[in-house]
């Protein structure tokens, strides 16, 4: 019997799931299976569009179809959170799959704390994740720093410390310390980022602490819930996955690794927070006169709620078709979001003016929280 902290070492039994699937193909059978068994009527996964610069959200009711789904697209920079709503909102009785990443998890939960995703619809299977990297800066890092054409690259990872590219001819890998310390390398929404193993999911999984013959060929699950147990513990009974109890070695060494994630988490938000603080007022000012008020960082914000007809109309300070706004245009948002900002980056990414958006409202909720009790992902929703 399955139970809610166990941790396992997981693959998938059929043949050619473990051939297409990554570290055993162990996610791609899960969600497999809650599709057939009927526990789920849908999975929201992403798929590769045109190249692996190009990650595609998919609603998927075929099981079938679920292993064009399979391995990682550090390249993609999506949110799913409000696709997810917008699926619940518009399939009223269904329920969804949902392969998440830590920040999707963060921004499920705090919809669900404003009633506006009901959770007990969605299983959801969560994937620890280093860090995405912007699709454009991607292509120019590795023609730049890796003298690889990006069209001829087929597949990348991050690991080891490593950005790792496959691609016609050979592969390489440059240590991510490098990439970044010369401005390439992950968002700098990911590196600041400190929820590597998204606990608050279902399940919890990913390739850190498999170890020996299983390394490469089974993926590292921890149950984070009832209903994760149950998914897992049906699908093993049902001959779709395999199962065994995970090394505690491995369990030692996947604990090293989430720590060393953490502190360089922790590095890079001293970095950039003190970098910002010695001109706070000063560069949110130089920064946001860049802005052309295209309402990108409202509408792509999973936490962020703007009464509709008040949104591009008059308000007490800021003015209708102001261009560059009025700095209260900014401000108000980071205020609506003070205490909720879940680090997405999907602001800064979306913005066509590259403000560094992100920076600032992580700033403001993660100065709240080392003063006031922190508010993020907390009741009335609990995992």
């Amino acid at each position: 019997m399955v139970t809610k902290g166990d941790m396992f070492y997981t693959w998938a039994a059929d043949a050619d799931v473990l051939k297409k699937g990554e570290c055993g193909g162990a996610i791609t059978a899960l969600q497999q299976y809650a599709l057939k068994s009927g526990m789920v009527d849908a999975v929201l996964a992403v798929k590769k569009g045109a190249d692996l610069y190009d990650a595609v959200p998919t609603v998927i009711t075929d099981p079938a179809e679920i292993a064009e789904t399979a391995g990682s697209l550090h390249c993609g920079t999506l949110l799913l959170s409000k696709l997810v709503k917008d699926y619940l909102d518009n399939n009223k009785t269904a329920k969804l799959g949902v392969t998440v990443k830590g920040c999707d998890t963060m921004g499920l939960i705090e919809l669900a704390k404003r009633n506006a995703v009901d959770m007990d619809r969605l299983l959801l299977l969560g994937v620890n994740c280093g860090g995405s990297v912007s699709p454009v800066l991607a292509r120019k890092m590795i023609a730049d720093k890796f003298e690889v054409d990006p069209d001829l690259v087929h597949k990348e990872e991050i690991d080891k410390g490593q950005f790792i590219i496959e691609y016609e001819g050979g592969h390489k890998g440059i240590k991510i310390d490098d990439l970044e310390d010369e401005g390439y390398g992950r968002r700098s929404n990911c590196r600041r980022c400190l929820y590597k193993v998204p606990r608050q999911a279902d399940l919890a999984c990913g390739n850190w602490g498999v170890i020996g013959d299983k390394a490469g060929n089974a993926t590292f699950v921890e149950v984070c819930s009832d209903k994760g147990a149950n998914l897992l513990d049906a699908a093993a009974k049902a001959g779709a996955v395999a199962t065994e109890a995970a090394n505690p070695k491995g369990i030692e060494i996947r604990g090293k690794v989430e720590g060393a994630m953490l502190n360089l988490g922790n590095k890079w938000r001293r970095k950039d927070f003190e970098a910002l603080a010695s001109d706070l007022w000063g560069t949110i000012a130089r920064e946001t006169g860049r802005c052309i008020k295209c309402y990108s960082c409202i509408e792509n914000c999973p936490v962020c709620f703007p009464v509709a007809d008040e949104l591009k109309g008059n308000s007490r300070m800021v003015t209708s078709g102001e261009v560059p706004p009025n700095p209260m245009f900014h401000l108000r948002r980071f205020a609506h979001i003070s205490d909720s900002c879940i680090n997405c980056g999907q602001c800064e990414e979306l913005c066509p003016m590259d403000i560094p958006l992100a920076l600032f409202s992580h700033a403001v909720r993660t100065e709240g929280d080392t003063t006031f009790e922190p508010k993020l992902g907390k009741a009335p929703y609990t995992n």
